[in-house]
């Protein structure tokens, strides 16, 4: 069997393990699919109404925001997954067998997928039944959203297996990771426009790559003005795919080395 043939073939079986550890873990679950919705009923009929979004329904704005969060917020599955494999020792019972050293990163990567897309169809669900709507938006730019979606989800997933490659426990895994992008989502346009906050504030939300995938996602699906959001989001997926999972894999080396 050549090199690529085994990777893909241990992927696969690795990929499926991480799958199958969701039923089983309450928690993991909870955060697919009761978490989201807890979001998006607490924002829309909570804090809706105090909200202003001129020329929408506040929960159109908010959905594309909100699908944004939660699709990167999903890349703590991986941080946590790989933490405790470290920490229970399974690393090294990897390199002991004869299998592709590549398959650990890739199936937690690929496993993610399966996860967001998860997750899209669950906030999808409860979204309509809040009333939100695709405007004017074709299928094509309704897939390219979903397409965006999915490429962020993969590049945090990235992010996230370095997290939780130098994580010593998943506990620590998950603080740092929702220490780091709590803050971030919120001083964006996630929830709110940007031009509604303060200076200073709204001139880091506007830098803020929170700001250009929700933005993205709201021209696809809205049609509100594109300007740059659209390309710069594929810039931006391209940009931590290629800084942080060079960094994971070198990280995974040294973990498996030792």
């Amino acid at each position: 069997m050549s090199a690529l043939a085994m990777t893909v073939s241990d992927t696969l079986v690795l990929a499926q393990r991480n799958l199958m550890r969701i039923p089983r873990q309450p928690d993991l679950l909870v955060a697919y699919t009761i978490q989201p919705v807890m979001f998006v009923l607490l924002f829309v009929y909570v804090f809706g109404g105090a909200i202003q979004t001129p020329g929408f329904d506040y929960v159109d704005f908010l959905m594309p925001g909100i699908i944004v969060q939660s699709i990167a917020f999903g890349g703590f599955v991986t941080a946590l997954g790989l933490s405790e494999d470290v920490k229970k020792g399974l690393i090294d019972r990897f390199r002991s067998l004869p299998m592709s050293r590549a398959a650990v990163l890739t199936a937690r990567t690929s496993s993610d997928i399966l996860l967001n897309i998860l997750s899209l169809c669950v906030l999808f669900a409860v979204g309509f039944l809040a009333g939100f709507n695709f405007i004017n938006a074709t299928a094509g730019e309704i897939a390219l959203g979903i397409v965006l979606l999915l490429f962020m989800g993969y590049a945090f997933s990235w992010v996230f297996a370095l997290v939780g490659l130098f994580s010593s426990t998943p506990e620590t895994a998950n603080s740092i990771g929702f220490t780091v992008l709590f803050p971030l989502t919120f001083a964006s346009s996630v929830f709110v426009p940007a031009a509604s906050m303060p200076d200073g504030l709204r001139q880091f939300a506007e830098a803020n790559p929170f700001t250009t995938w929700s933005d993205a996602i709201r021209s696809l699906w809205l049609g509100t003005p594109a300007n740059s959001d659209v390309w710069m989001s594929f810039v931006w997926c391209v940009a931590l795919t290629a800084i942080f999972a060079p960094l994971a894999v070198a990280r995974y080396r040294k973990v498996a080395s030792k």
